[in-house]
């Protein structure tokens, strides 16, 4: 499938585009989604872990890993999926009007998103906080010596509102550098354009691992906000809704079950539990008001992996691909092992 990148385009130009692609209301998105033969799927521009271009044209990362699994549960291909590079101020211009399908970026969920755009938040499928990183030699080892500090910033993000509001309250006169391009900001900073950088924690990660020199930098200690990120829909299609939600919850309750990309075949022909026997689609009918076939789990995990596997090749340290944030004991560790991963009942 070619992949199709949108990076650089204007606000205006996307939305012109966009609004030519809406789906015309009679028709459900799996139905449009079908038709087209390709899953159109909006994730950010370039960044280790979570969705970066490699060499050959290829994505890969743990939200692109999303994008994949939700086409496997469709056309048991993996691959009939057109990326969309695009970026924070446009991203959600272009999924209210139906250039995407759905989003799969790091995007945190707040009320404002949830409520006055047009589209809603399917689940979490990574917790996360925004600090700040700063040159190693810089003599700065809390955030709040950045007083009077130049801080290079993504706008349009709420990364840019809680900066804004971490000065306010700690009185830092904070002066942000503002950025649409996250390319741009990156050069900025390695230029010395500003003091310090903010971002998601797992976002500078991402940035530290793709510099010339990752260890000329560091992350500070402290996390100045929530941060749960997920996939966006539109509203007012309650099927897509659930198919992109499912399709994230299939993927942790698989690692919880034990299923993983290598025994997955194995476990359909052999349930070792009712509930896995359900989610395989060899007992019930749970395929039924997702409109997908009833092995589309089999599909997500045999394409992909389970929610584990994912981490640890592209956020963990599995991989060459992974940016080395250690998952164990953390938010994004499974509820059993005392984080917050979860997923409902495959009843």
């Amino acid at each position: 499938m070619k992949k199709l990148s949108l990076l650089g385009l204007g606000a205006g130009l996307i939305a012109a585009v966009a609004f030519s692609a809406a789906p015309a209301q009679a028709e459900s998105t799996l139905d449009i989604v079908k038709k087209r033969g390709h899953l159109r799927c909006q994730i950010g521009t370039p960044a280790p872990g979570f969705y970066n271009l490699k060499k050959d044209g290829s994505w890969v990362g743990s939200d692109v890993a999303v994008c994949r699994a939700v086409a496997a549960a469709i056309f048991d291909d993996p691959n009939k999926v057109e990326f969309q590079s695009v970026t924070s101020t446009v991203r959600f211009t272009a999924l209210a009007n139906g250039e995407s399908d759905f989003l799969s970026r790091t995007t945190t969920w707040t009320l404002y998103r949830d409520t006055q755009l047009g589209l809603t938040f399917t689940t979490v499928n990574f917790y996360d906080g925004q600090g700040f990183m700063v040159p190693k030699d810089s003599g700065i080892n809390s955030a709040l010596d950045l007083k009077g500090a130049t801080v290079c910033v993504l706008t349009g993000t709420t990364t840019e509102l809680n900066l804004t509001d971490f000065s306010r309250t700690n009185k830092l006169d904070i002066q942000p550098v503002v950025f649409e391009d996250s390319n741009v900001r990156n050069e900025t900073y390695l230029k010395g354009g500003c003091d310090a950088i903010t971002n998601d924690k797992s976002g500078l990660a991402s940035n530290k691992a793709g510099f010339p020199d990752p260890g000329a930098h560091t992350i500070l200690p402290e996390t100045i906000s929530k941060e749960p990120l997920g996939p966006m829909v539109r509203k007012g299609d309650g099927q897509w809704f659930d198919i992109v939600r499912w399709t994230v919850f299939a993927l942790v309750a698989a690692e919880e079950m034990g299923i993983n990309q290598g025994n997955v075949a194995s476990l359909a022909a052999n349930p070792t539990s009712p509930e896995m026997a359900r989610m395989l689609g060899k007992e019930g009918d749970l395929d039924k008001g997702l409109g997908l076939p009833k092995d589309w789990v089999v599909r997500v995990i045999g394409a992909v992996g389970n929610y584990g596997e994912i981490y640890g090749k592209y956020m963990g340290s599995k991989s060459p691909d992974g940016i080395g944030i250690a998952r164990a004991g953390s938010q994004n560790d499974l509820w059993t092992k005392g984080g917050l991963m979860y997923a409902p009942p495959f009843r």
